[in-house]
């Protein structure tokens, strides 16, 4: 039988039976356009996620910026003069770093937030919405509560 088979597949013959016969047009469908045959290929896509791993690629990063030690001391003076004044619920506007998660760097963010409680223990600054932020990647915390807290 595997001899039969092979003889069959190098037989340049093999076809001569159908070659002249008719091609086949179906009763029941109109004839499709070769923009529809064409579309029907379209969604196939060889290299999948691709696109993905070009834009992730080319999305930019900021780089983590590190406080000199004044800056740094003059941070921790602020954050202890809100827990101070904890009660007073002040509104400050805080800029801090979030990591990226898949790539080196991160973005850096600005909001203002009224603050519930800094936990000393954890690092974070506690939001009236309950929206922790990490205190070491808080870079900047300004608010006219400032101004007022100075002048006592």
């Amino acid at each position: 039988m595997k001899e039969e088979y092979k003889t069959k597949e190098k037989d340049p013959h093999r076809y001569d039976k159908i070659m002249d016969l008719p091609h086949f047009v179906s009763k029941d469908r109109k004839h499709m356009s070769n923009y529809d045959r064409a579309a029907q290929f379209a969604p196939f896509d060889a290299l999948t996620g691709y696109d993905e791993a070009l834009d992730e690629t080319a999305r930019t990063t900021d780089d983590e910026i590190f406080l000199g030690e004044s800056e740094a001391l003059e941070l921790d003076r602020r954050f202890r003069m809100i827990e101070k004044h904890i009660n007073e619920r002040p509104i400050v506007q805080i800029r801090y770093f979030v990591p990226d998660l898949y790539k080196e760097g991160g973005m850096y963010k600005t909001e203002t937030v009224t603050i519930r409680r800094i936990d000393l223990v954890n690092r974070q600054l506690i939001s009236a919405d309950r929206k922790r932020y990490d205190l070491d990647y808080i870079t900047e915390a300004d608010g006219e509560c400032f101004d007022k807290w100075d002048q006592e």
